[in-house]
């Protein structure tokens, strides 16, 4: 198995606990409590700014094969993911700009950030939000919610082009090739992470 095969297998069952989590059931069936989606987009605006932080310190270390993935991954966050969020953060009155890191938002970012300065682990380490994500997206567009404001939400990450993004970062940790001990403890604290995000403040 490669490396991203490997982390594959372990982020299945690690996976399932969000799926179960009341956020994102909520989501799924579109009944979520507005008050808890509008604070939930408001920490993940500041965790996206700081993903677009991620992704460029780690394009500074990216071998010439891979330097324009990392700057398209920072390019397509910042104009277009931030753009679909300010769009749907519109629609429930979350007050984007003024928004403050809750603890689970900061422990996050300071880990992926501190993370990103070794090439390959900084790739095992953000890893879990895009192949989280996908899946999640995947999944939930199976029996997807019928109110349409979190079914944009399931679109958007369900959409072919983000599996696909996800799966170029997958061949880049392999061909980075990092210790296979490390990444997988990278990628499971980032499940970990993952998961405490969904409790909103």
């Amino acid at each position: 198995m490669t490396i991203s095969e490997k982390l594959h297998a372990i982020g299945r069952p690690l996976l399932r606990a969000q799926l179960d989590h009341p956020t994102v059931a909520g989501i799924g069936r579109g009944d979520l409590p507005e008050p808890v989606f509008r604070s939930w987009l408001e920490q993940d605006y500041l965790f996206l700014l700081d993903y677009v932080r991620v992704f460029t310190r780690l394009a500074w270390q990216a071998p010439d094969a891979h330097l324009g993935d990392l700057v398209d991954l920072a390019h397509t966050t910042f104009h277009d993911e931030l753009s679909l969020h300010r769009s749907m953060s519109a629609g429930f009155g979350a007050d984007l700009e003024g928004a403050v890191k809750g603890p689970a938002c900061a422990a996050y970012t300071a880990f992926l950030l501190e993370s990103a300065a070794s090439y390959g682990e900084g790739l095992a380490a953000l890893y879990p939000c895009m192949w989280g994500y996908s899946n999640l997206g995947r999944l939930l567009a199976a029996d997807p919610p019928a109110e349409p404001r979190y079914r944009a939400w399931v679109d958007t990450y369900a959409d072919p082009g983000f599996a696909a993004l996800t799966e170029r970062i997958g061949r880049m940790i392999d061909e980075a090739a990092p210790d296979p001990a490390r990444a997988q403890a990278l990628f499971e604290a980032g499940m970990a992470h993952e998961l405490r995000f969904w409790d909103v403040p």
